[in-house]
């Protein structure tokens, strides 16, 4: 079961990057193979380039250190949640919760992180010894733990 967690989360994060890189990569268009027996509608012809000069050696064509590239979106349910946050990954937060027995037993399931989520977040950081978070904030090692106990 916990390998096919860390694979579902796997996959939705290549999804999230893949979808990403479609919108802010200019790639070209890309020619789809035409169904086997039909043939393929002619496209239009672009040019080609008179003389190109090949990079010097050592270069690409990618910007370098430092160039102004779109920052990598966020992967859904990364990230540190905390009082007062909404959203998705507060909704996955307290649908886990509520699958440990005394934790968060019949809280609302809003995406609300109000103070009945961060009392539950922190009864089970003590009750599992999770260190390395603030008490109350779902963080990075508090989410690997609740992950690892959940479906």
């Amino acid at each position: 079961m916990r390998v096919a967690a860390i694979v579902g989360l796997g996959a939705a994060s290549a999804l999230v990057l893949a979808a990403w890189l479609l919108v802010h990569h200019d790639a070209g268009p890309v020619a789809l193979p035409a169904p086997s027996g039909h043939r393929a509608a002619p496209g239009p012809e672009s040019p080609a380039p008179e003389n190109p000069s090949p990079p010097a050696p050592g270069r690409t064509d990618r910007p370098g250190p430092g160039a102004s590239d779109p920052p990598l979106p966020e992967i859904p349910g990364t990230g540190v949640l905390r009082p007062g946050d909404s959203g998705h990954g507060v909704y996955e937060l307290q649908v886990r919760l509520q699958q440990i027995p005394g934790l968060y037993d019949g809280g609302a399931i809003d995406g609300r992180y109000d103070a009945e989520v961060r009392a539950a977040v922190t009864l089970f950081q003590r009750r599992y010894g999770i260190r390395g978070d603030e008490s109350g904030v779902y963080g990075a090692r508090t989410r690997f733990a609740l992950m690892l106990r959940t479906k």
